[in-house]
């Protein structure tokens, strides 16, 4: 997994007018407590599909927000409210390897615990938290051996470090909650959480199956890539600049995962604006000119890349087709729209396979869409999460620019890279 940012390239807020603003819900339906204001499932699930015409709609391509039918994205209500989803982005990406270790998975379920034991009041949360540790020491002591077995041969010795480390680390946080030191408890799980998932990342041996031969040919993220975007805010009070750390998972999507990284390789989104930041989403990625997409120098025409979802059992992607066009209306994906700052595909909304240089991200809680039950998952490519400063996202706007996007790791799990064929 990717480490943490330096405090030096966080995003600089010189004030907070409104701190509370940042994570707001922004489809905006929720349980009135005020007498004779009764809450409608209608009016929210029509407001929901409406922010999702909007997506499917952007400006750029011309099109009304209001052309689409509402009826068939709303998913059953009962399904709505079915319960809590993993929410955090990095747990997300931990969940999504193409692995099967219980016993690492062991070690991670408490340490991500550890969120949930914060949010009680007082020292009461340190007595949480400590049964946390111990059973997260436990099962690191219990399980180690078959930890170890399942690491692949060619990074075994990495990974045998990484979990010395974590036990040193747990060791650690076990005395920071003997000195009842609260504050330090949460950078010290995400240290501990960031070794879990790069054990886990050395348990995939190679990459897990074979892209279908229709789209072998095309730039191919096969693995995970960390980049780093720079957006230089221009005529926001509140944020000066922002670097956001991008994770990229070309495990389960690697056409989408490869095409974005090839672009980022040309430096095509570099000086790009933001072109919409409506509350709902941001969005970028429409070049200058007539066309939507990006224009393949080497061939002249728009290149374009098919719909790809990774349903979760499956050993690889879907392609070409929503879930709800498959009949797959209950299937899990790999990759949820349940992160604020889950990356994805914008295309056409009658055309699969139209994505091609434009990307969003997704501003919003998601206790009224949890994962794959609601009107996103299965609709579009989902490729990554932000990991870094995500809240931020909150505080763009349409103008400002993104001064660079950079490969920091991962790039050479690109194969078939354009860019060095065609600058």
């Amino acid at each position: 997994m990717a480490a943490a940012l330096a405090s030096s390239r966080c995003c600089r807020r010189p004030s907070l007018l409104n701190s509370d603003r940042r994570r707001r819900s922004v489809v905006r339906c929720a349980l009135s407590g005020e007498k004779g204001n009764s809450f409608s499932w209608n009016k929210c699930a029509i407001s929901i599909a409406l922010s999702v015409g909007l997506i499917t709609c952007p400006p750029t391509f011309g099109w009304s927000a209001h052309a689409f039918p509402l009826e068939p994205v709303i998913p059953d209500i009962s399904v709505l409210i079915s319960g809590p989803p993993i929410k955090d982005p990095g747990a997300l990406l931990r969940y999504a390897l193409p692995i099967d270790n219980k016993a690492i998975r062991e070690v991670q379920k408490p340490l991500e615990d550890i969120t949930d034991s914060l949010k009680v009041s007082g020292v009461r949360a340190l007595d949480s938290v400590e049964r946390n540790v111990r059973q997260a020491s436990r099962a690191l002591t219990n399980g180690r051996s078959l930890i170890l077995t399942g690491l692949a041969e060619s990074k075994r010795e990495n990974g045998e470090k990484i979990l010395d480390k974590l036990a040193v680390g747990l060791e650690e946080l076990q005395r920071i909650i003997e000195d009842r030191n609260r504050n330090a408890v949460a950078p010290k799980q995400k240290e501990l959480l960031n070794y879990v998932g790069i054990v886990e990342e050395d348990m995939v041996d190679g990459f897990p199956y074979e892209v279908p031969e229709e789209y072998n040919n095309m730039p191919l993220l096969k693995g995970r890539a960390t980049v780093d975007m720079t957006v230089k805010i221009k005529d926001n009070p509140n944020v000066e600049d922002c670097v956001f750390r991008i994770v990229l998972d070309g495990y389960n999507a690697p056409v989408t995962s490869g095409n974005f990284v090839d672009l980022v390789e040309r430096k095509f989104y570099d000086g790009m604006e933001i072109q919409r930041a409506d509350g709902f989403v941001v969005q970028t990625g429409d070049p200058e000119g007539p066309a939507d997409g990006f224009i393949d120098p080497s061939t002249g025409k728009s290149r374009t890349i098919p719909l790809e979802i990774m349903v979760d059992g499956d050993k690889a992607p879907i392609y070409g087709e929503t879930l709800e066009e498959l009949g797959l209306y209950k299937a899990q994906t790999k990759l949820p729209f349940n992160a604020f700052g889950t990356m994805a595909m914008a295309r056409e909304e009658f055309d699969d396979n139209s994505a091609s240089s434009q990307v969003f991200w997704l501003l919003k809680e998601s206790e009224l869409t949890p994962s794959n039950s609601n009107i996103l998952d299965g609709r579009y490519s989902v490729f990554g999460y932000v990991t870094e400063n995500e809240d931020f996202l909150a505080d763009l706007k349409v103008g400002d620019v993104i001064e660079s996007i950079q490969v920091v790791s991962g790039l050479d799990n690109l194969v078939n890279p354009s860019y060095k064929i065609v600058g």
